[in-house]
């Protein structure tokens, strides 16, 4: 009886029901817990994808299904990329397929499509890249009543830079502040890339909106007038306002741009309307701020010059330091905003590619 209730009980030790399987690609199990555990797995093999504007990007997604699970069932999978609005409260549509069926959504039609790498790939290829495409997506992948996400950031390549108009500092609402950067050729900036021109040296005394409706403002150089002389250096946080009331300055972001930016070369100085037709005459614009900053920083774009620009100011890029040019920084400088009649500047121009 002895033996009996032994065996019994090795018996039952090695009765415990083994846990389901599947296979991934690259020769990675998963295992299952066939009864309480998913049956479906959506990974992203990268959280975060760099491009920049005007280039292509594939945002990776894979799904893993349980094979004991679905069987050979009729359930159609459903793929949807949705993306995060920068204050995480909303997701804007942006593809979804069902089997023969796919649809884009607004600015993104005709600029998205499913890679379709193998039958799990549900990565999402994003062709002509916007500045407004840059933030946070999420990947979902349904089958019958299993759903899973995953999500990844799309970061571009580029440069934060701070402004105001020719009203002065702390003249813009939210609103104002949105289109004010549209107006150069930019985007409002995200905290995120704020905080990355900050690491990169960015250090700007004056508080400006930022994309999720907060207030702030990078310091690497400690100093009383910009929060105290025996602070840290860091990012400056004035907390969320009202959009519509409270006023202040803006960062904006901007990327690549597919054209050539140039110092017009011309007999004379100019006032602010010849400049502009003198661009015209060159078959090209007057140029706009980000478009200068985008030159500065990404292609090293140097000029000793001040010059107009679109929104009326005067400004030159200094990529190389030097005497009588921007001795100790590379920074694009800023000479105001003049009389508009005052024939003493140049001009930057824009010519876009076709």
């Amino acid at each position: 009886m002895k033996s009996l209730l032994l065996l019994v009980l090795i018996s039952i030790c090695w009765a415990d029901h083994p846990s389901d399987n599947y296979t991934l690609d690259h020769g990675r199990v998963i295992h299952i817990q066939a009864e309480n555990g998913p049956h479906l797995l959506v990974e992203a093999e990268q959280a975060k994808v760099f491009s920049h504007r005007g280039g292509n990007v594939t945002l990776p997604c894979k799904f893993f299904r349980d094979p004991m699970a679905f069987g050979s069932g009729t359930h159609k999978i459903r793929i949807k990329w949705t993306k995060l609005t920068s204050d995480y409260l909303k997701e804007v549509d942006v593809f979804v397929s069902m089997g023969y069926h796919k649809k884009a959504y607004g600015g993104y039609q005709g600029r998205v499509f499913l890679k379709g790498g193998s039958d799990n790939d549900a990565s999402l290829v994003i062709t002509d890249l916007t500045l407004e495409d840059y933030g946070k997506y999420k990947c979902e992948v349904i089958e019958g009543l299993e759903d899973d996400t995953a999500v990844v950031s799309l970061d571009l390549q580029g440069v934060v830079f701070p402004y105001f108009p020719r009203l002065g500092r702390y003249n813009l609402n939210f609103h104002e502040a949105q289109q004010a950067c549209l107006n150069q050729d930019a985007v409002i900036a995200s905290f995120d890339q704020l905080y990355d021109a900050w690491r990169g040296g960015l250090d700007w005394c004056n508080a400006g909106w930022l994309s999720d409706g907060s207030v702030q403002y990078p310091i690497t150089k400690p100093r009383e007038p910009c929060g105290g002389q025996n602070t840290v250096p860091g990012v400056r946080n004035y907390g969320f306002w009202d959009k519509e009331k409270s006023r202040y300055d803006v960062f904006c972001f901007t990327s690549n741009f597919n054209g050539r930016f140039y110092y017009l070369i011309h007999p004379t100085k100019l006032t602010y309307d010849e400049a502009v037709q003198a661009c015209l005459q060159d078959g090209a614009r007057i140029a706009k701020v980000g478009q200068m900053f985008a030159a500065w920083k990404l292609l090293g774009y140097d000029r000793c010059d001040a010059g107009w620009l679109e929104d009326g100011s005067v400004r030159y890029p200094i990529a190389r330091p030097r005497r009588r040019c921007s001795p100790t920084e590379a920074a694009v400088r800023f000479a105001g905003f003049p009389d508009k009649k005052h024939k003493l500047y140049g001009v930057y121009c824009f010519r876009a590619h076709n």
